[in-house]
């Protein structure tokens, strides 16, 4: 990862800044917690000194800290500039002040600024705004520059992105990042493109393309994470989030997704342990009368006090037997029903009772389910892009073929990780369902 270096000027006493200088300052000011308060604090000293004051300087600063109405009352006393107006510009685009935006833009193109940038900047504001039109008819303008700037093609990239074309906005922005292979922007929006289409190795690539040409893109890098623990690679992941908080130790985000790599290691095993113990648990308390037994069985259990699966399960043939009026019949009987389960007398006392088991058959289970809950589609339910993906590689359909599946076969489809299960055993788990299980 490459370390941003402390900028060549002073942003408060060059006696004049360009638009580059403004950029190269608020990288660096920007980049860690540590800047960030040394840069305010310079800032507030800038802004009480008595005299006269370089507004550009001071409004350009106020808005790198976020500062944006502040930011325009200030630029607005500062001499007239296509740096002020750009700035300007991108404090009012900052407040959804759209027309004003404009409007500054159309001032900064009078003031000899760039036409390309102008136009760019103008078609991402009425892109916000929601007028492709009128971002379409600023694309024109500059499509001279398709051969050659990154800019274009990012600009083209995300309008088409906004319009849901995302197939086009994934070829703009690797076309971006062709002409210009460190144009941040347009790796980032080209890495989360790719991501949520389910393309999780190329969105890898892009991301740690992304982060080793600048310090750090916390976005990027929280994504990366993401992605890692999503393939089981937790110490890749830990090392994104440690990154991050390198230069921003107090970002919650970082800090608790820190606390959840950590517990991923063994929260999943722990969490199926947990869910058996629960199933097991249920299983044993099923009580005796809920299964097929004759009248003389019923009544023999009954008066051992035998009244649930679990204290049949800890009883062996011997203690049966032994008990008056108990015969061979009731305990065939017994044990027929038993063997249908997959079960046998005396397992739990020799602690053999099973991970995993279903009192009833797959077909009975299947049955018993409401048939409209069966034939629900998997539109009906709010997923992720990347597990719809997973769900119609499989040819997933209804909540019926999604039960049908075990969970080894949804982990073992291509770019379906632990993310994308945990969100799909969430939807089943609110219908009081599961995948199937092997016996």
């Amino acid at each position: 990862m490459v370390a941003i270096s402390q900028p060549r000027i002073d942003l408060f006493s060059a006696e004049t800044i360009t638009l580059e200088d403004i950029l190269s300052i608020a990288e660096y000011a920007i980049s860690s917690e540590r800047n960030k308060i040394a840069f305010a604090e310079k800032t507030e000293q800038a802004l009480s000194k008595p005299g006269k004051k370089n507004y550009l300087a001071l409004g350009a600063a106020l808005a790198m800290l976020g500062r944006y109405t502040q930011a325009i009352e200030t630029l607005e006393k500062a001499d007239d500039n296509k740096e002020k107006f750009l700035e300007l510009a991108f404090c009012l685009r900052k407040l959804d002040l759209y027309d004003k935006a404009i409007a500054a833009l159309d001032k900064t193109a009078k003031a000899g600024a760039d036409a390309l940038l102008v136009n760019c900047s103008k078609a991402s504001i009425y892109r916000l705004k929601g007028d492709f039109n009128s971002a379409q008819e600023m694309i024109k303008a500059c499509s001279n520059y398709a051969k050659a700037s990154a800019l274009y093609h990012y600009t083209v990239g995300r309008c088409l992105d906004a319009q849901g074309n995302y197939e086009q906005a994934i070829e703009n922005y690797k076309t971006a990042v062709e002409i210009d292979p460190t144009f941040r922007k347009a790796l980032f929006h080209l890495a989360y493109l790719l991501d949520i289409r389910g393309d999780e190795e190329a969105a890898i690539d892009y991301y740690k393309q992304m982060i080793n040409n600048c310090t750090p893109y916390v976005s990027a890098l929280l994504n990366l994470a993401v992605l890692y623990e999503d393939t089981n690679q937790y110490d890749k992941a830990t090392a994104c989030i440690d990154q991050v908080l390198k230069y921003h130790p107090n970002n919650q985000r970082a800090i608790i997704f820190k606390k959840d790599i950590e517990s991923s290691k063994t929260m999943l095993y722990d969490e199926e342990i947990e869910k058996s113990k629960d199933r097991q648990s249920k299983v044993l308390e099923t009580p005796i009368s809920d299964f097929e037994l004759s009248v003389r069985s019923r009544n023999c259990l009954k008066k051992m006090n035998i009244n649930s699966l679990g204290d049949l399960l800890k009883t062996t043939e011997a203690e049966l037997l032994a008990y008056k009026n108990f015969g061979e019949t009731s305990l065939s009987e017994i044990k027929h029903m038993l063997d249908s389960k997959g079960l046998r007398l005396g397992m739990t006392a020799e602690g053999k009772f099973p991970i995993e088991i279903q009192l009833m058959g797959p077909q009975e289970a299947q049955a018993d389910i409401d048939k409209e809950i069966i034939n629900k589609s998997m539109d009906d339910f709010d997923m992720s892009i990347r597990a719809r993906n997973c769900l119609m590689q499989l040819n997933i359909k209804t909540i019926g073929d999604l039960i049908s599946k075990t969970e080894a076969e949804m982990l073992g489809v291509k770019n379906f990780g632990v993310t994308s299960l945990t969100e799909i055993k969430q939807v089943l788990d609110s219908l009081g369902l599961g995948f199937r299980k092997i016996d």
